[in-house]
């Protein structure tokens, strides 16, 4: 399923290099975006997630450096039957956190220094554990190709505007339609990831910790957190927004009705409800 949903993805958007190349330059153009799509797609495949990794300024930390962080991150992946993962760490006020990595073989899972400083052990267990189950359901090639390929289509628009019209074979009006298209590709990226896989990793989430209260905690604080500390990152980069646990943007209105993220208070509701089930497989906590 995640295999089909890539593919679909990838196919979506290299139609939509081909049309904003049509539009810049005519068939010319779209043999040229065509190209350009190909060897955007196989660079994201390969490198998406060394690239936002580095967008972020990520640090990669081990168990001298970062040991109850490191060793918690273990300790999940064993339960969840996956390799070790890296793990990183970006300077940033804001608590959140994100997983990265075309498989489980070349997974990362990032946490922000906001988040280390403001949850405690069981708090930073649950949201390890959802960010683990995205690696698990291998949401994370999804989510990597979604964040690189949006920032091309955009990096296309851009060009587009610079430099459209003069082949232009709509003129005026495939300039203005491009310039359209950047917004709403944003937008369609962040869509395209469902926020029902939010959903699935709190669920396998509790079920690999065996306390679904821990990170229904640790999202209330987050959640709360981050609606007032800014995330530059995020803020210059909002194609990856879908990336993290926790919306990292403070957009209204229209952003919110396309937000990748689920509302927090349902997803706060629903790990209740869980907790209050017989319990759940127990983690490696129990």
């Amino acid at each position: 399923m995640n295999l089909l949903r890539t593919g679909l993805l990838l196919a979506a958007l290299t139609a939509l290099f081909l049309f904003v190349g049509f539009l810049i330059g005519g068939e010319a153009g779209m043999l040229v975006a065509l190209l350009f799509a190909t060897a955007t797609n196989l660079f994201a495949y390969w490198n998406s997630d060394k690239v936002l990794l580095s967008l972020y300024g990520a640090r990669q930390v081990d168990e001298t450096t970062a040991p109850d962080l490191v060793h918690t991150v273990r300790q999940i992946a064993g339960q969840a039957g996956l390799p070790m993962p890296k793990v990183y760490i970006v300077q940033n006020d804001q608590p959140n956190a994100f997983a990265t990595g075309r498989n489980p073989e070349h997974a990362a899972v990032c946490v922000t220094s906001g988040l280390l400083a403001r949850v405690n052990g069981e708090e930073l267990a649950g949201v390890l554990a959802h960010e683990l189950s995205h690696v698990r359901n291998r949401d994370t090639l999804t989510m990597t190709i979604t964040a690189t390929i949006a920032g091309a289509v955009a990096m296309l628009a851009n060009f587009a505007y610079f430099f459209g019209g003069r082949r232009n074979p709509l003129g005026l009006i495939g300039v203005i339609l491009i310039a359209i298209v950047a917004p709403i590709a944003a937008m369609l990226v962040q869509m395209a990831v469902s926020r029902t896989r939010e959903f699935e990793a709190d669920r396998m989430g509790a079920e690999l910790s065996g306390r679904p209260l821990w990170l229904a905690s640790a999202l209330q604080k987050i959640d709360r957190v981050a609606a007032v500390t800014d995330n530059p990152q995020a803020d210059a980069n909002p194609a990856t927004a879908h990336l993290f646990i926790v919306n990292p943007l403070h957009g209204g209105g229209l952003s919110g009705l396309f937000s990748s993220h689920p509302s927090t208070e349902e997803r706060i509701r629903r790990l209740r409800a869980m907790a209050e089930q017989p319990p759940v497989q127990p983690g490696p906590w129990a």
